[in-house]
């Protein structure tokens, strides 16, 4: 099981609502994706379906982190806390497996 942090961070409204709508259409994608296995599809359709909603993903992590490295590590680290720069390697490097 993964580690959640005791950490929060109060996300504007703006990119509350971009990130929640990119989960929305990611959530939408498995949606059809399960349609097609119920309609027994072609192995090849669903897995192209499937690559898209990796992509889809990635670029959900990529705003989140832009986000996360914009806001969160450049105000810890203004603050004096460099320990944050040891936990975004970690991050970095658990996505990049």
């Amino acid at each position: 099981m993964t580690e959640i942090s005791e950490r929060h961070r109060k996300r504007s409204h703006m990119e509350y609502r971009s990130l929640m709508n990119r989960l929305k259409r990611i959530e939408g994608q498995i949606r059809g994706i399960e349609g097609m296995l119920e309609k027994d599809a072609y192995c090849p359709d669903i897995l192209i379906q499937v690559s898209s909603v990796n992509s889809a993903l990635n670029s959900f992590n990529k705003e989140l982190m832009a986000s996360h490295i914009r806001g969160c590590v450049a105000n810890d680290i203004r603050n004096g806390d460099d320990e944050i720069i040891d936990e975004l390697v970690k991050v970095m490097q658990k996505l990049m497996k």
